[in-house]
């Protein structure tokens, strides 16, 4: 299958091995990854924000990108970019009345999956040990983001895979649906209350006694990362992708920065005519 990475722009911007972690997966279970040119953020800043006329060219450039793009699906890691595309983007476009514009962005979001939606819905993973090679021996909680539970309903779908992973202990977060705070631009807007929201999570997160929460969102991520590390609580986090891509001959390494080391291209994906995004080594996960 030929499948197009829709990186996401946080994910670009600062965790691009989260990316090269799902690239890793996919290529693992012998797919083709692709990565359409042009492609940028999903619009849903704008939009959380109520900026919709701004939105439309957010829109009409994701829509472009991926409309030109070869492929069979497309994928995102990220429940909360994903739940934007066909959530949002459509009534973005119906506003400034383009309904051409909103057909296509209903048709590109139809076959844009979050990351285990793909995994398990379509590509039949539900053991990552043994379809995957997936290693990982630490004790983790998983955070569910909101977008995921609420619009995509996901479900137990990242968990199940976590907990499915050779090696790792996974322990049950509790009130593990509250939101941890982020919310986008409402951390901005509303920091005493964004802040008080992390705190609860943080609180809830410390006594399952977990070295790593993990999740689908590196935007919530970074959120109660940066804020756990701002306590010096001990507890990092990581993307739940990047647990997948770990295995026994190249484990993810959580003793300073929580990363995996990337290889050098492999001739397959230094031939394809879109690749994914290189990163150089040594840089932000």
């Amino acid at each position: 299958m030929r499948i197009a990475l829709f990186a996401t722009c946080i994910v670009d911007a600062m965790y691009p091995r989260v990316a090269l972690a799902t690239v890793r997966v996919l290529e693992r279970l012998g797919h083709e990854v692709v990565f359409p040119p042009g492609q940028g953020c999903c619009s849903q800043m704008h939009v959380n924000s109520g900026y919709f006329a701004d939105a439309v060219p957010v829109v009409r450039n994701h829509v472009k990108a991926f409309t030109a793009a070869d492929y069979d699906v497309a994928v995102a890691p990220s429940g909360s970019c994903v739940a934007s595309l066909g959530h949002q983007q459509p009534m973005i476009a119906r506003s400034a009345g383009d309904e051409d514009l909103a057909r296509a962005a209903e048709a590109v979001a139809g076959t844009t999956y979050e990351l285990s939606q793909l995994l398990v819905d379509v590509l039949g993973v539900t053991d990552a040990a043994e379809q995957l090679g997936s290693w990982f021996p630490h004790k983790v909680t998983y955070h569910p983001s909101c977008h995921g539970m609420r619009l995509l309903r996901l479900g137990d779908r990242q968990k199940d895979l976590v907990a499915s992973v050779a090696g790792l202990d996974l322990v049950e977060l509790p009130d593990a649906e509250e939101c941890c705070g982020f919310g986008g631009t409402f951390s901005f807007k509303n920091p005493d209350v964004s802040a008080a929201m992390a705190e609860e999570k943080i609180g809830n997160i410390v006594s399952t006694g977990a070295e790593l929460c993990t999740g689908g969102d590196a935007s919530c991520l970074m959120h109660l990362g940066g804020a756990m590390s701002r306590r010096e609580t001990g507890v990092a986090t990581v993307h739940f992708a990047e647990i997948l891509a770990s295995t026994r001959e190249n484990p993810l390494e959580v003793s300073g920065p929580v990363e995996l080391s990337i290889p050098a291209p492999t001739a397959r994906r230094a031939a394809s005519s879109a690749p994914a995004p290189s990163v150089p080594e040594g840089g932000a996960r």
